[in-house]
This record gives structure tokens, C-alpha cells and sequence, in this order.
């Protein structure tokens, strides 16, 4: 058992539950006294839940670039920014299919790279590794409920309507099916994780419903984004990461956590930047343009960086074994 590094990964899972909890219980607040959070402020929300996000996906040259040879390294430079580019493009352009496509994408990308968070975590504790069957039992509603619920309940027209107007009907007439199906299948799978004994991925799906379906749209997808999904991946980086690997054999694990951080901090004032060039044609509803150029930026980004650190998702589940029960 390496003892600082699980801690990182422990502490990483309590801090993001207690970030989904915080927020379910302050929207429940609200829902009770009658009150509403005005789109401006979620957006405004949204903008700084997604930028401490960003830098969890903007270190994948530290981990992924071949480095043998100087031709290999530009290579991959240019194969990865080439494929960001063209999905910005794609997706800037045909706004609905790219944004259906980006839908199922980071549904499936979430999920298992979650599921991913659980094994790396049992092997730094030490402990067997989980079933393949029982992982992708947990990554199908884990990836999808903070993506599908929110895009599919009524809610979702302002927003959709404030960020881009294209997509307001981009489930066609599957929106009620859609939400149907992902709600039965995470019951089924919450069900299942509790007669197997997997007590902590029943709760973590519960909260990740309660998230999805409570919080308003936006705020639900960038407080899971930020608050869950970017923390856990960091967890994942450290052992990736020499420097961050320095500190756990210090017995640093909150600094071997922000040395997997500080490299993608220059991320944020890219993104940010690029955002802000894109929509400075002197618009009046700047902060929506705004947040959709970021969520476009991601989005494109998310493309190559999905490609990239599926390698090392798989071989999370290289060797679990295949039983359902642990």
C-alpha cells in the first residue's frame, strides 16, 4: 500500500462528494423557500466552475507525448492541436450534430474515466482490483447522468436559449426517452451496486442523481465538471507525474496533488483568452457569447485529450477480473 498516494485518491473522492453535496443541499434550500438563481449568475457560476476545470485536461504532453525521437514529439504536437482545431471548427459550424456528437462523447469519457478513478485508487490501497462487468455497470449512469439529465429537462431551454439557440431541440423527440431510459438505467445499476456490497459507488451514483436532477441545468454540469470529474483526474495524474510522485515520496500528498495541477494552470488564461478574442466583435450579451466560446474551446479540446488518456483508462481495467461481485 503506498499510504500518501491513496490518500490522495481518497481525499480527492470526499472533496468532490462533498462539493455535489453542498450543492444539492443549497439548491434544495432554495427550492424550498421559492427562490430562483437567475441565469446571469448561473452563467457566471458556470465560467468558474468550468475554469477550475480546464487545467486537469491540459497536461496530456507531460504523460502522453513520445519523447524518443524530435520527430515523433512535433508529430504528436501537431496531430493533437490539428485535431482540436478541426472539432472547434466542426462544432463552431454544425452546431447541433457536433454538439450531440461532444454529448455522447464526454458521457462515455466521464464515465469510465471514473470508473477508471476507482481501480487506480483500490491499487494504491492495495486492494483487488474491481470487475470490469461491475465498472462499466457503474460508468454507463456515472458518465451520463450529469450529462443527459440536464440537457433533457425543461430547464434547459433558457439556458439553451441564451447560449445558442441551435441547440434547444438537439434530442429531436428522444428528449423524454432519453431522460427515461438514463434515470431507469442509474435505479437499476444503484440497486445492483448495493446486493453486491459496492456501498460507494451506489452513493456516488445516488449523489450524481441528485445532482443532475435537483441543480439547474448549467450549474449541475459545471459543478459536476469542476468539482468532480477535473479532481478525480488530477488524483489519476500523480502517478503519472514525476514531480508529483517526488512529493508522495516526501509523504506530501496534498502537494503531490498540486504539483499534478500547477502545469495546466496556463490553460485557464489561454482559454480565456481565446474566448474573449472570439466574442469581441462587441456583443451585448458578452458573458453567454462568452461562456459558449469557452464551452466550444472544451469541447474541441476534449476531442484529442478523450484519445489521449484513453490509453491509460484501459489500462485501469487491464486486470480486473470479470465476476460482477468484488
Amino acid at each position: 500500500m503506498n499510504q500518501p498516494l491513496s490518500r490522495v485518491f481518497q481525499g480527492s473522492a470526499q472533496i468532490s462528494r462533498l462539493i455535489l453535496l453542498a450543492t444539492v443541499l443549497l439548491v434544495a434550500i432554495f427550492q424550498l423557500v421559492s427562490l430562483t438563481i437567475p441565469i446571469s449568475v448561473q452563467v457566471v457560476l458556470a465560467i468558474i466552475a468550468l475554469a477550475v476545470g480546464i487545467p486537469h485536461g491540459a497536461i496530456d504532453h507531460l504523460i502522453t507525448i513520445p519523447r524518443s525521437s524530435t520527430l515523433r514529439f512535433i508529430l504528436f504536437i501537431f496531430i493533437y492541436t490539428l485535431i482540436a482545431l478541426l472539432a472547434g471548427v466542426a462544432i463552431a459550424t454544425w452546431n447541433k450534430a457536433g454538439f450531440e456528437i461532444v454529448v455522447l462523447m464526454s458521457s462515455l469519457h466521464f464515465g469510465f474515466g471514473d470508473a477508471a478513478f476507482y481501480n487506480e485508487s483500490r491499487k494504491a490501497q492495495g486492494a483487488p482490483q474491481l470487475s470490469f462487468p461491475l465498472l462499466a455497470l457503474y460508468a454507463i449512469p456515472a458518465g451520463f447522468l450529469p450529462v443527459a439529465l440536464p440537457l433533457t429537462e425543461s430547464r434547459t431551454t433558457d439556458v439553451l436559449a441564451k447560449l445558442n439557440p441551435a441547440l434547444i431541440n438537439w434530442a429531436g423527440t428522444y428528449t423524454a426517452e432519453i431522460r427515461d431510459v438514463t434515470f431507469s438505467i442509474a435505479v437499476f445499476a444503484i440497486c445492483m451496486l448495493l446486493l453486491t456490497k459496492n456501498y460507494e459507488l451506489a452513493i456516488d451514483l445516488a449523489l450524481l442523481a441528485a445532482l443532475s436532477t435537483l441543480a439547474p441545468p448549467l450549474i449541475a454540469f459545471s459543478i459536476y465538471f469542476g468539482g468532480w470529474h477535473a479532481i478525480r483526474h488530477t488524483a489519476r495524474l500523480v502517478p503519472k507525474l514525476p514531480s508529483a510522485m517526488l512529493k508522495i515520496s516526501e509523504g506530501k500528498p496534498v502537494k503531490a496533488l498540486l504539483a499534478a495541477v500547477k502545469p495546466g494552470l496556463y490553460a485557464i488564461v489561454g482559454v480565456f483568452l481565446l474566448g474573449a478574442i472570439i466574442v469581441a466583435s462587441g456583443t451585448k450579451e458578452i458573458s453567454s457569447s462568452f461562456l459558449w466560446s469557452i464551452l466550444v474551446i472544451i469541447w474541441a479540446l476534449t476531442v484529442p485529450h478523450m484519445a489521449t488518456t484513453s490509453t491509460f483508462d484501459l489500462a485501469a481495467f487491464k486486470n480486473s477480473p470479470r465476476p460482477l461481485a468484488q
